[in-house]
Formats: C-alpha cells, structure tokens, sequence
C-alpha cells in the first residue's frame, strides 16, 4: 500500500474526495505496525471535525433483509438530502480474511448514489462481528461530511450488543410469523435497543405483523418498564413506513441531545474505546511474547490432561509476560 503524507489524507478528507477517503480508511483498518502512527496522526487532524453525525447500529434476525432495509432507509434519507454512509460489517473470509457478503450488490439503488458511500469491512472474527477499526471508520466519514452513518453488524445475539457502544441509536430488525420470534434472539440485544421494527409488513404478512408488534410492545413493556423502546413495523420491499420509523429515530436522538444525555453517552463510549483498544493491544502483545508462545502449547495440553488447573496454567502464562509481576 503506498502512503499519501498525513496533510494529503486529511485534506482530501474534508474535502470529500471518496478515492482519498477509500485510502484514508485502508490506512486505519492496517495491522501494518508502520502505518499505525500514521493513521493516528490522520484521525487527531480530524478529530475536530467529527461528531456532526447521527449514529444508528442495526442488527436483524437471519432473512429479516437488512440490506433491502438499509437500502430503502438510505433512499429515503438521500431523498431528504441527507449524506449517508454505511459501515457493512461482514463476516470474514477465513481464507482471505476479506469481507464475503457483497454490500454494494445488495444495495444496488443506494450503491449508484453520489451521496452515499458504502464501505463493507470485514469482521476479522472480532467479538458481534464489529470490526476493531470501525470506531476510526465512522470518524473518517464523518470528517467526510457525512451526517447520517449507519453501522450494519452480521447478525443477531448476545455479543452483538458491542454496536450499542459505537452509536447514538440501535435498531433491531424482527420477522412476524417466524415462530418464538422472542425466544429466538438474545435478551441481551433487547435490553440495549431503542427499536425493534418488524420488516416484511405487506401483503398476507401485514396482519402477522401488526400482530407482533403488540406482542413485542407487550413484552419489553415487562422487561423493561419505564424504558421500553419504539416498536413499529415497516416494508423495506414497499418503502412503507420507513418515513415513520427515521422521524422516530430524530426525535430520540433530538430529546437525548437536549437533555445533554447524547454527549454523555458520547463521552463514556470515547473512554471505553480507549480501552478496548488497550485491551486488544495487551492481547496482541501477549501473544508475541516469545517465552509465552513456547509456553502455551504445553500449558494447554496440561489443562487438556487434567494435569494442571485452569488458573495455575493461566498464572504461569502471565508470570512469564510479567515476570516483575506478583501474576
């Protein structure tokens, strides 16, 4: 990958410019240790100019169509002269290690769009399928002049809950008429959404739909009284009820940031990016370790045995990384 000096990425940046952006955002996602320093010298030029977009995460239940709803949500916001991006995050390819899903061809309306720019990323296997670069992905497309970003994580379940820390605003896609639609996804998800919209309301499906949202109403009612998030239905296919919904998503996000809660939130998402990040570093580090790496292959078949404990073989791991330590 050649680099561009930092000033040339910034400027093209603000300027818009998707060639300079595109590379802007292969700078970050590197695990190049040599194009770290760059890309952190990249965003701390952009910092200032971030943080004039609204956030939304969406998730969904398999064959609940995210990207037909993203396509259509999309439109609808382009209409509206919004600027849309959209982070795609794929499953990864486990020979490749690149992302397998295809965005731009299952958003073809949005995908031909001079106000929109979609980026699919891979998951690279990091927990709920969310990318350890997206955090920097969203910053750079925000410094881009894009005020709606949209955050498309793999699937549904308990670890999907991370998008929760990167948005302003998380949706849940449902299905009516699935079967144990509340059985088959995780509470966790639930009791961090500020919206559970069921999609494919039309046709023969509309009355199952209208049905499942009173169920669903009724559930997160008890599971979170007081707090219960928007519930409403929606036909990405018709484009029915995708005004409904967004208006809803501006009202949260406008009452959040009036209350000052969306800074907080904010706020409290930098700190914890900050040390996910740290984390992920400690990891990398450990698993560098050259007296480590000879270490583990024999503590695990101890522990594969039964000749060691979990927690002896975990403390020799760490008293070989720390050895100053008490570990």
């Amino acid at each position: 990958m050649k680099l561009l000096p930092a000033d040339t990425y910034v400027d093209g940046v603000r300027a818009g410019d998707r060639a300079v952006l595109a590379r802007a955002i292969t700078l970050v996602e590197s695990e190049h240790p040599k194009h770290a320093g760059l890309a952190q010298e990249v965003l701390t030029k952009l910092l200032p100019h971030t943080g004039r977009s609204r956030r939304v995460g969406i998730s969904g239940v398999p064959g609940v169509g995210k990207s037909t709803f993203i396509d259509a949500l999309g439109m609808h916001l382009v209409g509206n002269g919004h600027k849309v991006a959209v982070l795609a995050i794929d499953p990864s390819s486990s020979i490749t290690g690149g992302s397998i899903l295809g965005d731009k061809t299952r958003m073809y309306r949005l995908a031909r769009e001079t106000s929109a720019y979609i980026r699919p990323s891979p998951s690279s296997g990091t927990l709920g399928g969310v990318a350890r670069k997206t955090r920097e992905t969203l910053l750079l497309c925000e410094a881009a002049g894009f005020d709606v970003v949209l955050v498309e994580t793999v699937g549904v379940g308990q670890s999907e809950t991370v998008v929760a820390d990167l948005v302003d605003f998380y949706l849940v896609l449902m299905l009516a008429g699935a079967g144990d639609e509340l059985q088959g996804i995780k509470r966790g998800i639930l009791e961090v959404a500020d919206m559970v919209a069921i999609n494919k309301a039309d046709g023969d499906n509309l009355p199952r739909a209208t049905r499942a949202r009173a169920e669903y109403r009724a559930a997160l009612h008890l599971m979170r009284p007081g707090a219960e998030p928007v519930v409403t239905t929606c036909s990405a296919m018709e484009g029915t009820g995708i005004d409904t919904l967004w208006a809803s998503v501006v009202d949260v996000v406008a009452k959040r940031e009036a209350s000052g809660e969306l800074q907080h939130r904010r706020t409290q998402q930098q700190v914890g990016w900050m040390w996910a990040m740290v984390h992920d570093g400690l990891r990398a580090a450990l698993r560098a370790h050259p007296e480590v790496a000879a270490l583990v292959p024999v503590l695990e078949q101890a522990v594969r045995e039964g000749r060691a404990t979990p927690t002896s073989a975990a403390l020799r791991v760490l008293g070989a990384f720390l050895p100053q330590s008490q570990a």
